[in-house]
């Protein structure tokens, strides 16, 4: 199976975030407009979220996918335990 992980991409996406949140930190020692930070902010969060999600569908795609098709019942069983964990947790800090 091709791997589907696509880390570097996704590491430039936070390379990216990271100049947005040194921009937002520029922007409060220079005590600019509070809107103005907080639009900044939920963009951070966004852009975050964006690359959230997508690590989280190219881990399905390769990692449980590959044990899900494997022959160990056990590799099978613990990847949707940790899945369903994961999922468990995101939806508890939305």
């Amino acid at each position: 199976m091709k791997e589907v992980t696509t880390h570097p991409e996704q590491l430039e996406f936070l390379k990216k975030i990271e100049g947005q949140v040194r921009g937002i930190q520029k922007m409060i020692g220079e005590k600019r407009y509070c809107v103005d930070i907080i639009t900044q902010i939920h963009s951070v969060i966004g852009a975050l979220s964006r690359v959230e999600s997508e690590v989280f569908k190219k881990h399905i795609n390769g990692c449980v996918a590959r044990a899900l098709t494997g022959k160990s019942e056990l590799e099978k069983q613990k990847k949707v335990e940790e899945i369903v964990e994961l999922v468990t947790r995101l939806r508890r800090s939305a």
